[in-house]
């Protein structure tokens, strides 16, 4: 409620009317929130690991590959049309790529998601069946969060795991983007010209909401996730049975015990 209430006072014109404008009044304690995961705030501090990168990558494509899907499949609804940049925004390949390099060409074997990010993906499926004007809503809080820190993510992402070239990173890169200052005042002018309802808008911004509690839960599962993970590979070690010493196994292991023992709701792939 309370962020809806922030909403509406755009109506008064403290903070203005145009929708780009009440999405990110309405979000604000939620973008803090999420700045805040333990995960983004190891992010932040140049502390992200190998395993915490590697994690987050499978989650990121599959949450854009059913936002990319969905947004593909309704690029003629009325309200997708004005925000629909396949060319400069599109993620999945890039996803794709930054996987290979990590996990080489069987990676489909090796990919792991918490329960967050599936019921993630499972709304954007649903709203692209069922209410594709809410899409805007999910496209804006990941193109434009991903746009405006990109750069520097993608630096702190190099540096911190040592990276010596961008091979693996190319997430963070949006070659068909020249500007990105200017692409996202394209892009909040083209959805600030969706015609809406005081009702849809409504929705709009209440789906916004939902979208950043998504990520939230996302990030808090992964870092639960990996939580379990290194105290499961802690006890495997433990133990008189000897395994290959090598960090993919040991992480694997790790993996195969977490799934096994605390039934969080990991979901194989």
């Amino acid at each position: 409620m309370e962020n809806m209430k922030s909403a509406r006072k755009n109506d008064t014109g403290e903070v203005g009317s145009d929708l780009s404008e009440q999405i990110k009044a309405a979000t604000k304690n939620n973008h803090v929130r999420a700045e805040n995961t333990q995960l983004m705030l190891s992010y932040q501090k140049g502390q992200i690991t190998m395993t915490e990168y590697k994690v987050l990558l499978c989650s990121l494509y599959e949450i854009y590959q059913a936002l990319e899907e969905e947004l593909d499949t309704n690029a003629s609804h009325p309200a997708v049309a004005p925000i629909y940049f396949p060319q400069e925004l599109a993620r999945v390949n890039s996803l794709q790529s930054d996987r290979e390099h990590f996990f080489g060409s069987d990676w489909r074997k090796k990919v792991i998601v918490p329960a967050a990010t599936h019921r993630y993906t499972q709304r954007i499926r649903q709203i692209g069946r069922e209410n594709p004007m809410l899409l805007v809503s999910h496209a804006y809080t990941r193109y434009l969060g991903d746009l405006s820190g990109g750069q520097v993510l993608g630096k702190i992402t190099q540096k911190s795991l040592g990276l010596s070239s961008k091979e693996g990173i190319s997430f963070f890169s949006f070659p068909g983007v020249s500007s990105p200052n200017r692409f996202k005042q394209l892009y909040r002018s083209r959805m600030n010209s969706i015609e809406l309802t005081e009702q849809e808008r409504a929705e709009v911004l209440e789906e916004a909401v939902s979208a950043f509690e998504f990520n939230i839960q996302v990030f808090d599962d992964l870092q639960k996730m990996l939580s379990v993970t290194a105290e499961a590979v802690d006890q495997s070690k433990s133990r008189t049975v000897n395994f290959p010493s090598s960090p993919i196994m040991h992480f694997t292991m790790g993996l195969c015990v977490a799934v096994a023992t605390i039934g969080m709701g990991i979901y194989l792939m």
